[in-house]
């Protein structure tokens, strides 16, 4: 496989920002069209965790075009997502949203491009800070540069173990009807069946992020007491794709606890499928 250059100009340049202003309302609509319980997030009050993808969703890539060369830049998929939170976002919270890339590195399957992005309020605080993996199959882009994402492995020992929640979930058919203009996310593969086929797919595709929302609920209900303020990082691996009418189930392992914080792992899985791996969530106690 001949070696596609990366260019190491754009190495940790940020990209322009980008300026998003919080509502009620669009809290409560990303809430409701993730099928999240939580009465908090329903109700606008405070955003759930993946919540903070939408301020920050026009600046995921940008920073992938000064690095990307642009004839396989459209082959860039989500290969993982690693919230870091410093404080929950509100209704009337002006987020902006910058990114750089930090790094990249090639496996047997594809190189992956290390993104970093932080969001700051209207004070200039920082609200949180977003690692994400760009992942293009099949691509060589030869030996490692920079830095990588953050690691969070799933340990495979914890299986041994029951573990200590498991939340069936239900992914609707109109699932992504609804969460196309919560998240701001027009992909047409996930509205349109012909589009989705022509791509390869078996049809429309519910949005990785979507999933990701789903997982954060199940782990905040039934480990964090419901409770956003406590979720200090929230990270996954996007293992394999989930459709419309899809069942699943996630399920949650105590990692450990040390300084006042409990970290645990989670996967969730489609029968035998695991569509979420790698799932790490912090939470203060």
């Amino acid at each position: 496989m001949a070696v596609t250059k990366f260019e190491v100009d754009g190495l940790n340049v940020w990209a322009d920002p980008e300026t998003f202003e919080v509502t009620r309302e669009r809290i409560a609509e990303y809430a409701a069209a993730t099928n999240d319980p939580i009465g908090a997030h329903l109700n606008g009050d405070v955003a759930s965790p993946v919540f903070a993808i939408v301020p920050a969703f026009d600046a995921l890539m940008a920073p992938a075009l000064d690095v990307v060369p642009i004839d396989i830049f459209g082959r860039i998929v989500h290969g993982e997502q690693d919230f870091h939170f410093h404080r929950a976002i509100r209704p009337g919270d002006v987020i902006t949203a910058r990114g750089r890339v930090i790094g990249w590195d090639s496996v047997d399957s594809g190189a992956r491009l290390s993104i970093h992005i932080e969001c700051r309020d209207q004070n200039d605080e920082l609200v949180n800070e977003q690692y994400l993996i760009g992942f293009f199959r099949g691509v060589d882009a030869g030996p490692s540069i920079g830095e990588q994402v953050p690691a969070h492995r799933f340990e495979a020992s914890l299986r041994d173990n029951a573990p200590v929640a498991k939340v069936a979930q239900h992914v609707d058919l109109d699932q992504t009807f609804r969460y196309a203009p919560a998240s701001g996310d027009p992909m047409p593969i996930h509205l349109e069946e012909e589009v989705a086929r022509d791509a390869g797919l078996p049809g429309i595709i519910a949005h990785g992020l979507c999933t990701m929302a789903f997982t954060s609920w199940a782990v905040l209900t039934e480990v964090g007491a419901s409770d956003v303020n406590r979720l200090k990082r929230f990270a996954v691996r996007f293992s394999k794709m989930v459709l419309p009418g899809d069942d699943l189930e996630t399920r949650i392992w105590k990692a450990g606890s040390s300084d006042g914080l409990t970290t645990y792992a989670f996967e969730t899985a489609r029968g035998e499928d695991f569509v979420i791996t790698d799932g790490l969530a912090v939470i203060a106690d």
